[in-house]
Formats: structure tokens, sequence, C-alpha cells
């Protein structure tokens, strides 16, 4: 008990302060971020945009699927391009092009001499860099050249995404449908928010005293660096790592180096020491006896509904994937009418978080009365109201997103409230968020009911673990909240800060505690490892989870308006999710190896085998690809390339679907235990859903990140985007790689809904007495 007490303790003062710099840390975001003008003229006067334009043409952004068509500084999806570093290279060039006609009579600026070419490129990173912004007028006044050049940019763009026929070949490229942007005056507002994020993107932030400092003509040096860090990688206008990403990068390695060490030193000596008396194993099944309550019950169908969404979410991919191929079309049928690219991925990536979720919230509501045996009073009425609402989230929420991209819900309050809001991840609605929020609050308190006779009885260890369980059920119901931090025209820099709460702590911070501390609890009950031992193990794993998870969040924020102070932050801390992804591959190997001792452990094999590949791709996905673009320099070229789905796919689902999957299995065993499980289809599913993942990884996602990522530090950012690199015969065929790979993924999941289906239809009860029959 005094070891807990300890670190109880070590964990309160760690989160106090990480939050505290956290939330500072947001206060310096919010100082940094890159003004919106009230109005951008030309030298001579001339109105370009105003700030009603920029503010319009972001809403009319979210509306059409923002984050989910291209991207926006990094941040998106990745068939279409990023149209801030698309808009820079388009208006460079136009300018480059403009003063080759006018100086030197030439049709463009490739046709010069080098010398000639050195000499514009210096004069364009003198032009484009300068800050002109006046903030006492709120005004920023451009030259006419660059005016003249953002005008044919924006033409071309109010084409695009219009039906004009001679941009017709790259909306196909882009996978966008025909009138993305119906209206002439929003794809006109559309322009002026695009032009925005590519002004941040290369317009040098002020000096600490807030004066404006000009760039040297030979440009960039080591203390001036644009709005967003000098993201995105573009030579014609100087656009490079600045000193601070390599010094940090740097760091992040020793961090990442000194963490493992101490870990390891760590679990060296605490093994080393031994246990006074060896562990005895039960002679049966500690939970062959369970008392199943009609709330317990009750949670199946919310195991039905994970598998369901699990199923939509891999079609809905296969589909997304295809458009990179196609671009309008499925195998002729122009499917982009019905359900354009920017829908289907808008659903597939909020699927993959939803049916985790309700994987997680389902297990919740199981294990509480399980732990506590107390069934507390209309226990099973509030599982049933919150399923429901579960369900009327996800059709109402998917309904409106449907309805904004199809141009039918318009681009003010009622898109905000009802339709899509355009942030990855944080698509839904408002009105959505608050009933989320309102149904997590609900199950919070379920689930703090059933454990109440745990919490408020004798200290012992077991209540040390239910309480960090409860403590993590807090914080999933309340960290949801950060999705109601922005409004319907808060700064985009304000808006990532917040969505990266919800992103990063919520979803990969305070579930993986609440799975942490299920798994400890549920591994205890089995007798497997001493309760003692538990208590320590979840406290300590939590403990240095956490120590790098909080402050972690800012690796998602180096090129959004951050000041350099946050970029140190971000990838010192970040460095260190990785330590506990080590320590679990531990604790998982030697939970296996105690499986192994007995006998009717055999009823518990396919559910351990899904956590121990949880460890495995914790350490590939989250671990391995995750630091590869983490670090501030990595992350420079790599941000919203395929390295990037390559980290998200293997972590994603590696990591967090497979751990729903195992406490599934674990509840089920619990629900229809008495029944003979197919432990054949479970066999099956297990291996072609690792299997598949990893094919999908090493077939398609991480050749064609790398030829992306050596593109873009050759020719530039926007260049690893654009339709004429994604085109390419060879980027075709490793998307047609991505086949193999979904397929053997698609079946080990129909494997996984078959055999649960057979739980209820046409089962047959085990007559064991502990359940060591079954054929494996």
């Amino acid at each position: 008990m005094e070891n807990t007490r300890k670190l109880w303790i070590g964990l309160g003062t760690l989160l106090f302060v990480s939050f505290a710099v956290l939330l500072w840390a947001g206060t310096e975001i919010f100082r940094a971020a890159p003004p919106v003008p009230e109005q951008v003229v030309a030298d001579d006067g001339t109105v370009v945009f105003t700030k009603a334009d920029i503010q319009e043409g972001r809403r009319v952004w979210q509306a059409m699927g923002g984050m989910q068509l291209g991207s926006i500084w990094g941040h998106g999806a990745y068939v279409a391009p990023d149209w801030s570093a698309d808009w820079l290279h388009r208006e460079a060039v136009g300018i480059l092009d403009l003063w080759a006609r006018a100086d030197g009579g030439m049709a463009s600026w490739n046709e010069l001499g080098a010398e000639d070419k050195a000499a514009l490129q210096g004069r364009l990173q003198l032009l484009m860099r300068t800050n002109t912004y006046d903030a006492a007028t709120g005004t920023i006044t451009l030259p006419r050249d660059r005016v003249a050049a953002i005008s044919n940019v924006a033409a071309h763009y109010e084409s695009l995404f219009g039906n004009d026929p001679t941009t017709s070949a790259l909306r196909e490229a882009y996978a966008m449908k025909e009138g993305t942007v119906p209206d002439v005056a929003h794809r006109r507002a559309l322009t002026a928010f695009f032009w925005w994020t590519a002004w941040a993107a290369t317009t040098e932030r002020p000096g600490e005293a807030g004066e404006t400092l000009a760039p040297a003509q030979s440009g960039v040096t080591e203390h001036r660096v644009t709005y967003t860090n000098n993201w995105p990688a573009e030579p014609l206008v100087g656009n490079v790592p600045p000193p601070s990403l390599w010094v940090w990068s740097a760091f992040s390695v020793l961090f990442l180096i000194a963490g493992i060490a101490l870990l390891g030193f760590h679990h060296a000596w605490s093994h080393g020491r031994g246990e006074s008396e060896p562990h005895l194993l039960p002679a049966s099944d500690p939970f062959a006896a369970l008392r199943i309550t009609p709330s317990m019950r009750a949670t199946a169908k919310y195991f039905w509904v994970v598998l369901a969404l699990f199923l939509v979410q891999i079609l809905l991919g296969a589909i997304t994937a295809h458009y990179q191929v196609e671009g309008q079309v499925a195998y002729g049928y122009n499917l982009s009418e019905v359900l354009p690219y920017s829908i289907t991925r808008t659903w597939h990536t909020q699927l993959a978080v939803l049916w985790i979720a309700v994987a997680w919230l389902g297990t919740g509501l199981y294990i509480g009365p399980a732990l506590s045996g107390h069934e507390p009073k209309f226990q099973r009425l509030g599982v049933n109201v919150l399923w429901a609402c579960l369900l009327v989230i996800v059709v109402g929420s998917f309904a409106g997103q449907w309805l904004a991209v199809m141009d039918k819900m318009g681009i003010d309050a009622g898109n905000f409230w009802f339709g899509h809001q355009g942030w990855e991840y944080a698509d839904m609605g408002r009105f959505w968020q608050v009933f989320l929020f309102v149904g997590l609050i609900l199950w919070l308190v379920l689930v703090g009911r059933s454990l109440w006779p745990i919490l408020r009885g004798p200290k012992s260890d077991t209540r040390a673990i239910v309480g960090l369980l409860f403590l993590s059920t807090v914080c999933i119901g309340l960290f949801f909240g950060s999705a109601l931090m922005w409004g319907h025209d808060t700064h985009i820099s304000e808006v990532e800060y917040w969505r990266w709460w919800l992103v990063h702590l919520w979803v990969e911070g305070f579930f993986e505690v609440f799975a942490t501390a299920v798994m400890a609890l549920i591994f205890s009950r089995l007798g497997l490892i001493r309760t003692s031992t538990a208590a320590v193990t979840v406290l300590f794993a939590t403990i240095i989870f956490m120590a790098g998870g909080v402050l972690g969040t800012l690796h998602h924020l180096y090129f959004v308006g951050t000041p350099t102070a946050v970029v140190a932050l971000g990838a010192s801390f970040s460095a260190l999710e990785v330590v506990p992804l080590a320590y679990i591959g531990f604790e998982a190997y030697h939970t296996w190896k105690l499986g192994q001792a007995t006998p009717w452990m055999v009823r518990y094999k396919w559910p351990i085998l899904f956590f121990i590949s949880v460890s495995f791709w914790n350490l590939v996905g989250a671990g391995l690809f995750g630091f590869l673009i983490n670090p501030p320099l990595s992350l420079y070229y790599m941000q919203g390339l395929n390295l990037t789905p390559l980290h998200g796919h293997t972590a994603l689902f590696g990591v967090y679907g497979m751990l729903g999957i195992a406490l599934v299995l674990f509840c089920m065993r619990g629900l229809r235990g008495q029944m003979v499980w197919n432990t054949g289809a479970l066999k099956l599913s297990f291996w072609t859903l690792n299997i598949g993942l990893a094919l999908m990884a090493a077939l398609t996602l991480l050749p064609l990140g790398t030829m992306q990522l050596l593109a873009a530090i050759e020719h530039g950012y926007w260049y690893a985007r654009s339709a004429e690199f994604m085109g390419r015969p060879i980027v075709d065929m490793l998307v047609w790689l991505r086949v193999p790979g979904d397929t053997v993924f698609s079946i080990g999941a129909l494997a996984l809904a078959w055999f649960v289906l057979r739980l209820w239809i046409s089962p047959k009860r085990d007559t064991s007495i502990v359940g060591t029959t079954e054929q494996e």
C-alpha cells in the first residue's frame, strides 16, 4: 500500500505539472498565431480580400469536407494536394514567370539561365517573406506583381472547384466531384482562405518586440521563420527547416534513448528482486462462476454494433482507397455524385474511432458490475438508453455530413451545428458533439455507480486499480469537452490546439489508461498476477505513459503558428511516448508465459493473443513508425505524406483496434462462456487481421510514403502531393497493391463477425466444467 501511495502522489504531481505546461503552451500558440487581416490591399489601395472573405472561405472549405479533401498546413487527407503548399508554389511560379517575361522576354522562369534564375529567386524571397501586416490597421499591403499572380491562381481554383472542363482531368486526379463548390461567390471566398493559409506559410513572424523584420537579400536566416516555422518545404521562397528543428530533433533522439535505458534498468531491477514466495495459479477459472447481471447482459448489443461499424468502416476504407486510382468512379460507376471522396473518408475515419470507442464503452459497462457484484437500480435501463443514443448520434451526424458535402446544408450556423465541421476526427456538427458529450457523462455515471461499492470500501490493492479505472472513466467523459472549446469562427491555430486535445489526449491518452486498468483487473482476477503487483504495474505504466503523453500532444502542432519553445517541448516529450510501449511489451510477454502454465487458460487464449498483438503493434506502429514522423525535422517533410497514415493505420487499428477486440472477447467469455467457442474462426481472424495490416503497410503505405519523402526533399512538398507525382504508373501500382492486404484484412473482420454471430445463432452448450475441452 505504501508503494501505491507514493505512485499516486507521483501521478497526481505529474498530471498537474504537465497540464499546467500544456495550457501555457496553448497561450503561446494563441499569441503567436498568424493574424487574420481586416483587409488585403494592393499598393495602389485596391482591395484584394477582406477578413469577411477569408472567414467565409473557411466556412466554405469546412462545409465541403475541410480536411477530408486535401489538407491545410499538412493536416487532412492525402489524395488531393495540401492547398496551402499548392497555392504557395503556384503563386511563386506565377510571380517568377511574370518577371521572366517582363525582364528577359522569356515565356517562363524555367527558360532563364542559372544566374538569372538565382537572381529572380532571391528577389522573390525578399518579396514574399517580408511581413507587410500593419497591426494598427489590420492591413496587409501587397505589390502589384503579387496581386496579379494571386488573381491568376484564384482563377485556377475557381475553375477547379466548379465544373469547368479545362480542369476536369485535375478534378479526377484529386478525387473531387464535379461542382465541389457550386456557388461562384463561395468559390471566390474559398480562394481568399487558401491564400491566407499560404501567406502565413511564407511570411516571416515578427520579432519578439513586435517589430517586423525584413529578410536578408540572400533569403531566410536562422533567426527568421514564417508563422508555420518555414513549413512547407519550398525552395523557391526559402522555406527550409530552421536550425531549431535540427537541434530539437537531435535532442528528441537523446530523450528516447535515455528513457528506454532507464526503463530497462527499472524493469531488470524490479523483476530481478523476485518475490518472497512463488505465485500459485488458481486450479480453475475464477470467472467461471461469474453472475451475469441484467445490465451486463444488455451490453451484448454494444458489441454487435461494434462489429457492424467495423465492417462498414472497412467497406468505406476500400472505397476511399479506390478513389486514389479511378478518381471519380468505381469500376465505371460515377460514385462521386452519390458518395464523394470527402464523405467516404469522413465516415471511414470517424467509424475507426467510433467502433473502438463503443467497444471500450461496452467493456466499461460490463466490467463494473462484474468487479463489484453490484447491480444498481435502473442500471439496465441506463445501458439501453445510452445504446440508443449512440445509434442516433452515428446516424444523425453522418446524415448531416452527407447533406453538407452535397451542398444542401449551407455554410453558416446550420452546417456548424448539424453538418460537417471539416476538422479531421472532429467532423460531426456541434449538436452531435454536445449530444455525445452528454452520452459520455451518462456512461461515466453508469460505470461509477456500479464501481461505487469497491471505491467506498476498505483500502486495498484492488481499490487502487479500480480507482484508476474510475478516474480514467471520469477523464474520458470530461475530456471530450475539448471538442466544445472552439466556435464557428475561432482561429484555425486555436482550433488545432483543442482538436489535438480531443484526438491525442482523449483517444490516445485516457482511453489507453482505461484499457490498461481493465486488463490489469482482468489478469489479477484470473489469478495470473498478484493484485498488489498489478496495482503497482498499472500505476507505474500510467505514470510513464502520461510523462510523455500529455506534453507529447504538442508534436501535432509544430506548424500551425507555434513558437519555437512549444516545438522544443513537443519534440522532447513526444520522444518519451515510445518508452511505455516497450514496457507494455515486457508485461504482455510475462502474462502470456503465465497463461501457458494452467490448462483452463485455454479459454482465454485468443483474447490474450489479441492483447499480445497490441504490444507488437504498439512497438511497431505507435513506436517505430510513430517516432519515424514525430521529431520536428522528420515531420517537416513527412506530414501529410503516406508515412503519416502508415503510422495512423498501424497504431490506430494495431493498438486500439486490437485492444478493443481483445476486450470484446473477454466480455464475450462472460456473456457466452457456457457455449462452445468456434476457435477456428478466431484463429483465422487473428492471423488475417494481423497479416492484412502488415501487408497494407509493407506493400503500399511504406514504399509510397518513402517515394513521396524523397520527392519532397528534392523538389519541395508541393510536388510530393501533386497530380503529376501521384499520377505516375508506379504510384498506381502501389495503390493497387493495397488489394491483397485489404482482402486478407477483410477476411479477418468477417471471421470475427461470424464467430460472434454463431454465439447467438445456433450455439452449442459447453458441457465441460472448466472449459478445457474446446478444440484448438
